[in-house]
């Protein structure tokens, strides 16, 4: 972004991407009266919602908790109509909120941001897009995510393939005619899962191809009754106040109880199965018990739940034993469903275990693993995201010194922060939602907007203070990283392999890196640090002002 005398223009803030994260942390920041700039890769606003047009996508978080509160005229304008939106409705809320607030007017679209690096000189960002031009920012600002960086693996042949293939989180605008065709789907997680019972009715043949199996339980979606939203709606600032101090960032009234272990294996049936019959996942997680995570016996007695589950589901033994996981319920991304295990027992339904008989390549008439060739018209990947760490590695980022962000973190291995909002080395730049943050293990708007709110209070109080610069302190950067690491390594998170820790992503270190302490904590650890005069944060004033 340049002039026509090539004069690079300077601005207050860049924030990438335009999805939950860029379109609030642009409007605090515009209303705090600072020159903002958010560029968005893709053609419109919505982030992940924006891209994720898969069939069958839709949130897993109840739609009256996935949105925001900062606004309680937009929270209360709006009406959501099932209780899990699916992608297209909540696309359809975050261009309602961009156009709300006049937001587009400082977004561009269609714009990559290449490298960001540091000016020691000026202790200002110098900010690169795609089409050449350079700009320079006082305030570098991630929006980017955990879960934006696709997973495309790299699969020996991929090229030669004759057929069309798709990736879930890149899916095409136009409707893709799946009538007669033979499809693959390669991966079973929460997107798989999605995509499988809602192309199945409509395919020639489908066949999955599955490394692990996983839990699911049904989501029992319905349309939202009008006068229960009313109800939600007229107690907006009490719903508000219990879903930013609770522990998931969920409003939730019903406490679990302290542990499976002491209830019979009568009480604990009952009250699974009055969770599975309600429907989602939260029910197990907030309305059954406190030590799902982190006693491994107490663990067993939901798993072997589910699995029971499934054999009563699916007709043919072999198939549902090939269904069932061994690892700790949870422990991977947790998934909720419509008729997924029922799809099995179509007949043009097929599951192909691929860690007993793995993948060797992509051929051009379809896949071929260590047992044959199966022959295919359409491949889906549905294999997520380099979560985490992925997204911000698409970007040059460099500090002081002309340190990656890379380098600095060494892939992945040596990634800390401080509080998942900053980095030493790295000024003036933040991280909504970023590593060792509650993120994707918490209702995900409520944790962008604490970020969002504490990010924008902190660059006010820089301006009304005359500082110049903020940048983590190592020591303190450390000592948060050793907690996270331990609160992780109090419960059964780490003992699994998942894209929590990188495990989907072949050759990436791999390393837990949420905070698992809770929302409402978390939410007070912050503003501790802030009351504090930004404890932890090296501030300083180098530059004179105008």
């Amino acid at each position: 972004m340049t002039n026509q005398k090539n004069e690079v223009i300077k601005i207050d803030a860049v924030v990438v991407g335009a999805g939950f994260s860029g379109l609030y942390m642009l409007y605090r920041l515009r209303e705090a009266g600072f020159s903002t700039r958010v560029f968005e890769a893709a053609d419109g606003v919505g982030g992940v919602w924006h891209k994720n047009r898969y069939p069958g996508a839709r949130c897993d978080n109840e739609s009256i908790d996935y949105n925001f509160t900062f606004s309680e005229e937009l929270f209360k304008e709006w009406n959501w109509s099932e209780k899990f939106s699916k992608q297209s409705e909540i696309l359809e809320y975050l261009n309602y909120m961009a156009d709300k607030f006049d937001l587009r007017r400082d977004i561009q679209l269609n714009t990559r941001i290449t490298a960001a690096y540091y000016n020691e000189e000026d202790n200002r960002w110098n900010i690169q897009i795609d089409e050449g031009s350079t700009l320079s920012a006082m305030y570098f600002i991630s929006g980017v995510g955990c879960l934006s960086a696709a997973n495309i693996p790299s699969f020996k042949g991929i090229d030669s393939f004759e057929g069309k293939w798709y990736h879930t989180g890149n899916w095409p605008k136009e409707n893709i005619c799946f009538k007669g065709k033979r499809v693959g789907v390669i991966g079973t997680g929460s997107t798989g899962i999605q995509v499988i019972p809602a192309i199945a009715p409509e395919v020639d043949h489908l066949t999955v191809f599955q490394r692990t199996p996983q839990y699911s339980v049904p989501s029992r979606n319905h349309a939202y009754d009008p006068e229960y939203l009313k109800q939600v709606k007229d107690n907006f600032s009490e719903f508000k106040r219990k879903r930013r101090y609770s522990f998931g960032g969920f409003p939730n009234d019903v406490e679990a109880r302290p542990t499976a272990l002491d209830d019979t294996p009568e009480e604990r049936e009952k009250l699974y199965e009055a969770a599975w019959q309600k429907g989602a996942v939260s029910s197990f997680f907030l309305e059954t018990y406190q030590d799902l995570t982190i006693n491994e016996e107490a663990n067993e007695t939901l798993a072997e739940f589910i699995r029971q589950k499934i054999r009563e589901i699916v007709h043919d033994p072999e198939v549902a034993e090939k269904l069932s996981p061994t690892y700790f319920y949870g422990t991977k991304r947790p998934i909720q469903d419509t008729n997924y295990y029922e799809t099995y027992n179509r007949e043009n339904v097929s599951l192909v275990d691929v860690k007993a008989n793995p993948i060797v390549e992509i051929t051009p008439k379809g896949i071929r693993t260590t047992d044959g060739e199966y022959e295919l018209d359409i491949i889906i990947f549905a294999t997520g995201y380099d979560a985490m760490t992925g997204s911000l590695f698409k970007i040059d980022i460099r500090g002081k010194d002309g340190l990656t962000l890379r380098e600095k973190w060494e892939n992945g291995e040596q990634t800390k922060t401080y509080l998942g909002i900053a980095t030493s080395g790295f000024p003036n730049m933040f991280m909504i939602t970023g590593p060792e943050s509650p993120s994707v293990l918490s209702n995900v708007p409520t944790s962008i907007e604490q970020h969002v709110e504490w990010i924008s209070d902190c660059i006010e109080y820089l301006q009304k203070n005359d500082i110049d610069t903020l940048e983590a302190k190592e020591e303190a950067e450390e000592e948060w990283s050793k907690h996270c690491r331990e609160v992780a390594e109090a419960t059964l998170f780490t003992k699994t392999d998942s894209w929590y820790t990188g495990a989907n992503v072949p050759g990436k270190p791999q390393r837990f890196l949420i905070y698992l302490g809770g929302v409402g904590p978390y939410r007070e650890k912050c503003s501790d640090v802030a009351s504090k005069g930004y404890e932890g944060f090296s501030l300083q004033s180098t530059l004179k002002k105008a």
